[in-house]
Formats: C-alpha cells, structure tokens, sequence
C-alpha cells in the first residue's frame, strides 16, 4: 500500500516542471517587479518633486560635491572632473545614438530582424518618453553652481540617466540572452548596470542636474528597460529572436 503511495507521489513530483518554474518565470516575474516597482517609485519621486520635497535634500548633496567657497569647482583633483566628463559622454544623446545605429546594423546584417525592431521601437519610445517627461515637468536646473556641461532642456528627470539605463540595458539584456553561461550572462548585466550608475553620478558630480532627477531618470529607464526584455520574452515565443 505504502509502495504504491509512493510511486504515485513519484508521479506526481515527475510531471511538475520544477525547473521551469523556478527558472523562467522567476526572470519574468523578476522582471514584471521591476516594471511595477520602478513605475512606483517614478510615480513617487515625481510627486514629492512637484510638490519641492526633496529640494533640501538635493541642494545638501550639490553643495557637499563642491569646494567650499568655490562653487565652481567640483571637489577633487582636476583629473577626477575630466573623468566625469568622459563618463557623462558616454551617456549623450550622440553616443547613444552611434552605439544603437552599430549594434542595430550588426543584427540587421545576422539577420536578427526581431531584435532590430524590438531595439529600434525600445530607443525611440524611450527617448520620446524622455523629452515628454521633461515638458511635462519642467523643472529648472541647478543653479547653485556652475554647471561643468552644456544643457539644453529641462532636469527632470535626467535625460543621460533615464537614456543610459535604457540603452545599456536594453543592450544588455539582448546579450545576456545569447549567452550560455551564468556567469557570462551576470557580468554583462553588472556592467550595463554599472555604466548607468557612473552616467548618472557624473550628472549630479558635475551639478547639471539635482540627485532627484538622476533617481528619477534612473528608475524610468530601469522600468523601460524591463519592459524591452518582457517583450522580448513573449516575442520570442512566437518567433526566433
């Protein structure tokens, strides 16, 4: 009697995918949380920032990222304000737009259609995104001290910030998901998430923007980023991407 339970059970434990579940929609999952939680968190800080809560706090942090009594220079050596510079490049509009216009002519000649447009249709939306949002709020920039680069529109949120998380992500995601290997596949996610965090530090270090709308930026552009890779997900169902 007991036997047979137990084959039974055996059964039972056979047909459940243990590993799908555990593996699959756990990203999905993982992913779909991100979009909730970065829209909330969006939602959130653009609240408190309409209503000018968080402009202590953000006038603290600029000055503290300055000499005393020299606003316009960035604390530390000249070599580190150079260094943010570079990595603040690395976040424009001109770069984004050379390394999407690359990596969409790479898939186009493998023939990767699918991604090309999932990438194309992710850029764009975001960047459109971007500029709606900063009409939207029109928030001024800093002006407690000089800024250290050139800007032309609105602060919130952080254009570098948000378009960073959404290309390298974006990006990233597309790369992990032709990787074999775990640990390939997590150093390559790291790097995007590195590469958005330095973009957007350099923006506050630099005192174009409030640490608000580096938040901000980065959280729309997480969220944007999340939903490329749930697309791609379901879009891969249906068709080789």
């Amino acid at each position: 009697m007991f036997g047979n339970l137990r084959q039974q059970l055996e059964r039972i434990r056979a047909r459940i995918p243990t590993r799908w579940l555990t593996y699959l929609e756990f990203k999905t999952l993982l992913a779909f949380m991100f979009v909730v939680g970065g829209t909330w968190i969006f939602a959130e800080l653009a609240d408190e920032v309409s209503e000018g809560s968080t402009q202590t706090v953000d006038e603290w942090v600029l000055r503290a990222l300055q000499e005393p009594g020299t606003p316009a220079s960035p604390i530390g050596p000249p070599w580190v304000e150079n260094m943010a510079r570079d990595w603040t490049a690395l976040g424009s509009f001109s770069v984004l737009a050379i390394i999407t216009i690359l990596v969409a002519g790479f898939l186009a000649l493998m023939r990767q259609w699918a991604s090309v447009v999932l990438l194309t249709i992710t850029i764009v939306g975001g960047t459109l995104a971007t500029h709606a949002l900063k009409l939207g709020f029109d928030r001024p920039r800093p002006d407690l001290t000089p800024h250290g680069d050139l800007v032309h529109t609105a602060s919130f949120p952080s254009g570098h910030a948000m378009m960073a998380a959404t290309v390298y992500l974006t990006l990233g995601g597309l790369l992990a998901r032709s990787l074999t290997s775990r640990s390939q596949r997590v150093f390559v996610i790291c790097g995007a998430i590195c590469l958005s965090l330095l973009i957007g530090f350099s923006r506050i270090y630099l005192g174009v923007h409030w640490p608000s709308d580096v938040l901000g930026g980065w959280a729309a552009g997480a969220t944007w980023a999340s939903l490329a890779w749930l697309t791609a997900r379901w879009w891969s169902r249906h068709r080789q991407l």
